[in-house]
């Protein structure tokens, strides 16, 4: 790619952007969120058209009008918000758009193609049920449906957009194996991740983009952690690790899950007579494998689910089951996995969406007071560094970073006593991850008790009090995060016995 240029209003993605992956590499893609890297990776797909600048493939000039036409060319992407149509089966999903002609056929071979994926999903460490409907699965299921999607179009060049933000360590090996293994094949794999020890650990070369320019191309290996992070952000920043908190958490209960019952969407019970406290000024972790009953356990506690049996209680006042205006009478703020679908009312402002829960406050009577919701969002904006415009943009059309830094600083500002977080750092760059990272220390130093839900163990290390493991909808195990590996964790998310 030369001399990439693309321009929104009032944004300019990326400017003049030189890019160069090779046959049998894997090249990673690094810059903080807005820095122009699904803008460019959306270029190369066919979602856009540059205003300027040129794209050659296998040395030949290329020109994509379309999404189909990159695909027919060989071009595959794992998006960051998913493709996916939620009624439709994995399977179904996974064959819309198919490329290769000897796959176009009016006739659909719905059990060989079960099959197929089946075999796709065991061989690459990426399993899902292929006759499962895509609104069944958790976040982390419908990741591993857009791989697996991918992998199935046997794409020449496959772009990955965050792959393991919801994988287990063990899995992100077994994948990186898997990506390894297409660039011996002659693949060019263009991996995305704001985890800096994963492109160490997996990728040849590493191009940085910074406000919409590509500032650097190095090699992997020559290249340290915090070397990556500079480039990124321009600017020394601290990664992950955990920090002194100046008081201890108190001793109360905040909240108290007793004896909890979930089901899941497909009738199946996803918890399991789960008990778990969080104390007053405590962030306790709850490590596991996407789709072991962490998403029913946050929209239990957030009272967006109906519970089977048990009872969730702040302060010792129990809430009414399956009511999330108790929930947030009570003072519970529920950061969701899914900001997208279930975090912001798409379609609406980033203006609108500040004030979801906090409207009533601001109304005289039935007319809403638009002067001071503008100015809501305008603060919201500037103390969370949200990229934007203005506060009059859908909030559809802003990056995945910015998108959480709206949820976050919506939640935050509601000054509450619980805070259910989950994946709150997820596709963040190392500049947001720092600056959220801090917020949920200084929320926890305020008295909240904070359940911090999340597949990111360093984060979870860095951050948690007390981490307990989730395995089929049941605690199966306690850390110190202070003294446990990942590997022990890990082994415990994935099933196995602590030794």
């Amino acid at each position: 790619m030369r001399g990439i240029t693309k321009r929104f209003p009032g944004v300019l993605a990326n400017d003049r952007v030189d890019f160069e992956a090779a046959a049998g590499e894997v090249h990673a893609l690094l810059g903080e969120n807005g820095a122009g890297k699904s803008t460019l990776s959306n270029i190369l797909t066919g979602l856009y058209r540059p205003d300027e600048g040129t794209i050659g493939l296998y040395g030949e000039p290329a020109r994509f009008d379309s999404p189909s036409d990159a695909i027919d060319a060989g071009i595959g992407m794992v998006h960051q918000h998913f493709r996916l149509v939620p009624p439709f089966t994995v399977a179904e999903n996974i064959i819309l758009g198919e490329h290769r002609p000897e796959a176009r056929s009016f006739v659909v071979r719905p059990r060989r193609i079960e099959r197929d994926v089946a075999g796709l999903g065991e061989r690459y460490g990426v399993a899902v049920d292929p006759r499962a409907r895509v609104w069944q699965l958790s976040v982390g299921e419908q990741q591993r449906v857009e791989i697996l999607k991918a992998l199935y179009r046997e794409a020449r060049i496959l772009i990955l957009d965050e792959p393991t933000a919801v994988l287990t360590p063990q899995e992100a090996e077994s994948l990186f194996v898997t990506l390894r293994r297409m660039a011996e094949e002659g693949r060019t794999v263009i991996f995305i991740s704001h985890k800096l020890h994963e492109v160490k650990a997996v990728a040849d070369r590493v191009t940085v983009l910074r406000g919409g320019r590509a500032v650097a191309t190095v090699a992997a290996a020559g290249a340290t952690p915090r070397e990556l992070a500079t480039l990124m952000v321009g600017r020394e920043v601290e990664l992950a690790k955990r920090v002194d908190r100046p008081s201890p958490p108190g001793e109360g209960a905040a909240l108290s899950v007793d004896g909890l019952c979930v089901a899941g969407d497909r009738g199946e019970e996803a918890v399991r007579d789960l008990t778990l406290a969080v104390r007053e000024g405590e962030i306790a972790g709850v490590a596991g494998v996407a789709g072991n009953g962490q998403r029913e356990l946050a929209e239990a506690i957030t009272g967006m689910r109906p519970v089977s049996s048990g009872s969730v209680s702040v302060y010792s006042r129990r809430l009414r089951s399956g009511d999330p205006r108790t929930a947030i009478a009570a003072g519970i703020a529920h950061v969701p996995e899914d900001r997208l679908g279930t975090g912001v009312a798409s379609g609406l402002s980033i203006a609108e969406n500040s004030v979801l829960k906090s409207y009533r406050t601001i109304s005289h009577g039935p007319l809403l007071n638009w002067n001071m919701i503008r100015n809501v969002a305008r603060d919201l904006i500037r103390r969370y560094g949200v990229a934007t415009p203005g506060p009059q943009l859908r909030a559809r059309d802003l990056s995945g970073g910015n998108l959480q830094k709206l949820v976050l600083g919506r939640e935050f500002s509601a000054n509450p006593r619980v805070l259910i977080a989950a994946s709150p750092t997820r596709g963040l760059d190392v500049g947001a991850i720092e600056a959220v990272h801090a917020y949920l220390r200084e929320a926890a130093g305020e008295g909240v008790a904070v359940l911090l839900i999340s597949e990111d163990l360093d984060e979870i290390r860095a951050l948690a009090d007390r981490v307990v493991v989730i395995y089929e909808g049941q605690l199966t195990g306690e850390f110190d995060p202070a003294t446990a590996t990942i590997e022990e964790i890990g082994l415990a998310m994935a099933g196995g016995e602590r030794s």
